[in-house]
């Protein structure tokens, strides 16, 4: 245990609450369903200078089987497809959901993931795979995919959307007197991945609405092939992609 203020990673002290890098998840279940909305959607949600790239939308669902730190959790992560004009290009996370404190945590105060609570979950009944988002008793998001149909292969999945395993969030911190302590959009990217299985077919994704997890802003036009795939991957320091605080 370091409690050494100028020393320590998260607080509190004697029980920190956040993980520091590099941490490990495994035995990770994904859900990806993928749909196409309307061009003024992705671009309502979108911060300047980010411009989008797609109208595709990624809701990844994931179980956390096991993870260093945090043990096991849901999370849920909606993906558009954006570029930092001559930097970058990945995805743009505008909402993003989990049932883990620690993770909650992790993800807002170092890479400005725009995480709140909420109970993500993938099952499987029968002969079909459905992944669920729920908050404040409303299944916000609901979709579905055939069990196992057709092997898939992710390289597929970002050449016909955008490249997801680079991460584009926007971080805002403030000071106690309310003044902007960050103002970034920084990029995350995962290393170590082993993709251990991967599957592809018709989805279905049904929004219903709530006000504060709005992704029925994002109406579905049509849908494309989902991907579930089982991996593990690790999580280590990313980078300041754009600072809204140092002049240009």
């Amino acid at each position: 245990m370091n409690t050494d203020p100028l020393e320590a990673w998260s607080t509190p002290l004697a029980a920190p609450l956040e993980p520091p890098f590099p941490f490990t998840f495994r035995d990770v279940e994904v859900l990806t369903l993928v749909y196409r909305t309307t061009p003024e959607a992705v671009r309502r949600l979108i911060p300047a200078p980010l411009v989008p790239i797609s109208d595709s939308v990624l809701i990844h669902i994931y179980n956390m089987n096991d993870v260093d730190y945090l043990g096991r959790y849901g999370e849920c992560n909606v993906m558009l497809g954006t570029e930092l004009p001559g930097k970058i290009s990945g995805g743009f996370s505008p909402f993003l959901f989990l049932n883990s404190d620690g993770g909650l945590a992790q993800g807002r105060g170092i890479h400005g993931q725009p995480k709140k609570w909420g109970n993500p979950r993938v099952e499987f009944r029968g002969d079909l795979i459905v992944g669920i988002l729920e908050r404040n008793g409303i299944d916000v998001v609901t979709g579905t995919m055939g069990y196992k149909h057709q092997r898939g292969d992710l390289a597929d999945l970002k050449r016909d959307t955008f490249d997801f395993a680079v991460n584009l969030n926007f971080k805002l911190l403030r000071h106690i007197d309310g003044q902007p302590a960050v103002r970034q959009i920084t990029s995350r990217a995962l290393t170590d991945v082993k993709v251990h299985e991967c599957w592809r077919g018709r989805c279905s994704v049904e929004l219903r609405p709530n006000v504060l997890a709005p992704i029925y802003e994002l109406p579905v036009i049509d849908t494309a092939d989902a991907y579930f795939w089982r991996a593990e991957f690790t999580l280590i320091p990313g980078t300041v992609a754009h600072d809204y605080l140092v002049p240009a």
